[in-house]
């Protein structure tokens, strides 16, 4: 069964005030997993040392692509030395996503940096949001990324909100890209307004049931949960969205 992890990004303004200390709370609501949005110059060993007396893992790592193309050799030893198997690219520049030839020149770059983090025993990855289904030749842009890219060597972390504010069923993209999205998930909830906001996952109108139940069919490791607007208070609302994600999972 896949379990649950919270992305970081999400309670942003807690792990700035108190990174470590906010790793407590977030195994208290009940995660199995986090995923990093930076590591406010947290030594390696002492992040480490830190999930492990809590009990959590590292279940990525959003790492921006000026890292990956600049400092490659030093952002993957930290990753290894805290566990973290996935890295995770969380956007682009427009020019490297403004064309059909900007998309396949960017498949090429994915392949190879898919290729440099094999080599090093981790999985590298993709996270989508609105933009990469603007069309280009009739396609979205997200379509060609992964059209050109090997599954193997480049994952989709799916935030199906995106998807869905992009007016584009996931569970649709999904199963036109499957082996691409067999491994992370991003799970966020819509509500039923025009601003389409966040909600907790459970409260908004995407169908989680019928994501669950075919990410299970795919063997999906990581359920993560992300949110970035809140009308409760930030651990209560991790906390419900855990527990309804847990009780479909």
């Amino acid at each position: 069964m896949g379990k649950i992890g919270l992305q970081l990004y999400s309670i942003k303004e807690l792990t700035q005030e108190d990174f470590l200390g906010t790793l407590k709370d977030v195994k208290d609501a009940g995660y199995d997993g986090v995923e990093f949005a930076g590591f406010f110059d947290t030594p390696a060993k002492e992040l480490k040392k830190t999930m492990d007396g809590l009990g959590l893992v590292a279940c990525g790592s959003h790492t921006g692509i000026d890292l990956l193309l600049e400092d490659f050799d030093k952002t993957i030893d930290y990753n290894l030395e805290i566990g973290n198997p996935y890295i995770v690219c969380p956007g682009l520049p427009e020019h490297m996503r403004n064309s059909t030839e900007a998309y396949k020149k960017l498949s090429d770059l994915f392949n190879d940096l898919g290729q440099k983090c094999k080599d090093k025993g981790l999985q590298f990855g993709y996270h989508n949001h609105a933009v990469e289904f603007e069309k280009y030749d009739s396609k979205h842009g997200l379509d060609i990324l992964l059209s050109n890219t090997d599954p193997d060597l480049v994952k989709m972390e799916l935030d199906v909100y995106w998807v869905e504010y992009a007016n584009v069923k996931a569970l649709d993209f999904m199963k036109r890209f499957p082996k691409h999205c067999d491994t992370l998930i991003h799970i966020k909830d819509m509500k039923d307004t025009p601003e389409r906001e966040n909600t907790e996952i459970g409260k908004g109108i995407i169908d989680f049931v019928e994501i669950v139940e075919y990410g299970k069919k795919l063997g999906i490791g990581w359920y993560i949960v992300e949110q970035e607007a809140f009308d409760i208070p930030q651990l209560e609302s991790i906390k419900e969205s855990y527990e309804y994600l847990k009780s479909i999972l």
